[in-house]
């Protein structure tokens, strides 16, 4: 049986709430690889916020591409990896799209506080959304190993 998930499984596991790992090359080095927030619903585009001028912002507009893993942290593992071009670069409004990424990891409540806070951060700088299209997936989903192996 293959350990790989479906379609409907992966977009599925990638729309549930995963502190992201970025992946975007680099000349000379290894890829930039940074946890992050990131929002995607099956079927449609993933996007994420960084700073404007940052390190990440610059590279992704320099090869126009990443890769984001993202995964379980309790057994039994899964982890969906997809990588595809940056398809928009555009300025966030705080209050929407930040307030929005944040409301996905830490609800309502505490996402009003963070906006606050990073609002009030004179060193925090204004956001850029980047939507990337997933043109490359590559799967595990460790449940169907364990269903395997105990079936023999």
């Amino acid at each position: 049986m293959s350990v790989a998930m479906t379609r409907e499984e992966r977009e599925s596991f990638l729309a549930e709430v995963h502190v992201g790992i970025i992946g975007i090359e680099r000349k000379e080095r290894a890829p930039l690889t940074v946890p992050i927030w990131y929002a995607y619903e099956p079927g449609g585009e993933l996007w994420i916020v960084v700073e404007t001028d940052s390190v990440k912002e610059r590279l992704l507009r320099r090869v126009g591409r990443f890769s984001l893993c993202a995964q379980s942290e309790t057994p039994p593992y899964k982890f969906v990896s997809v990588e595809g071009p940056v398809v928009s670069f555009e300025s966030s409004v705080k209050e929407r799209d930040e307030h929005a990424m944040a409301g996905r990891y830490l609800g309502d409540q505490l996402a009003d506080a963070y906006v606050k806070m990073t609002a009030a951060d004179p060193d925090n700088r204004p956001g850029v959304i980047v939507t990337m299209r997933p043109d490359r997936w590559f799967s595990y989903d460790g449940a169907k190993q364990w269903k395997s192996s105990s079936a023999s």
